[in-house]
């Protein structure tokens, strides 16, 4: 589950998807991506369009949202399995509810992760994303992924389908759904709608792109972005 109210610190339907590079670009040195399920399509779409070919993705369950505390030992098991095969290990997860503790972990292995406390930040871009908490600490967010699996993760993944009475508990702190699209897609829009509905919350919806993302992955490979490339296709 998306972490509780803080207080913490946009973009267009049609961003462009900057080509650029990740580290071992062209010169030979491979690079494992280990990174939160949740952002398997995003970052699948990044690899295809700029040619990523040294790159590996290995991802993990996005249940492990729920259980942020078993983030890092999931993380140490993916590096320990694989990770002598590369030259460079960058992670997809933001602090992401640890404690420090993930960041902890990839001081001790020499590894890097995308920038942020939240993987919500690499949707929105990190200043949009203090914005949004900032104009309203209780927002619970969704992306695409999350509006897709909303049942899995969230109702049923809480339990509120066999205890509906634990959804004050749950949300009784937050005050608006905030829907971080990623996609221009009504059927989307239509359900995170009902599961605001669901959840008795206001709704907004933010369009994001992969722009966003994008910076996000260049600023944790540590590269930057340029300014030309292609634009990155929208799909339901």
């Amino acid at each position: 589950m998306p972490p509780p109210p803080s207080r913490r610190r946009g973009s267009s339907w049609k961003s462009a998807a900057s080509r650029f590079d990740v580290p071992g670009a062209g010169d030979g040195r491979s690079l494992l991506l280990i990174a939160c399920g949740a952002l398997l399509r995003e970052l699948k779409t990044l690899v295809r369009l700029n040619g990523w070919d040294h790159v590996t993705l290995r991802c993990l369950p996005a249940e492990l949202h729920n259980r942020p505390e078993q983030i890092p030992g999931a993380v140490r098991a993916l590096i320990e399995e694989s990770g002598e095969d590369f030259d460079e290990i960058l992670v997809g997860y933001g602090d992401c509810g640890t404690g420090g503790r993930l960041d902890a972990l990839l001081a001790e292995v020499g590894a890097r992760r995308l920038p942020g406390a939240h993987c919500y930040a690499f949707f929105a871009g990190e200043e949009r994303f203090e914005a949004l908490h900032e104009e309203e600490p209780g927002s619970f967010y969704l992306t695409d992924f999350l509006v897709r699996h909303f049942d899995r993760l969230v109702f049923r993944g809480l339990g509120l389908d066999r205890h509906p009475e634990l959804l004050p508990t749950y949300f009784g702190n937050y005050r608006r759904v905030v829907y971080l699209a990623q996609t221009r897609s009504p059927a989307l829009d239509a359900q995170a709608r009902a599961c605001a509905r669901l959840l008795g919350l206001d709704f907004e919806l933010r369009a994001t792109g992969l722009a966003p993302f994008k910076t996000a992955l260049a600023i944790g490979a540590g590269r930057a972005a340029s300014t030309e490339g292609r634009e990155l296709p929208w799909s339901a």
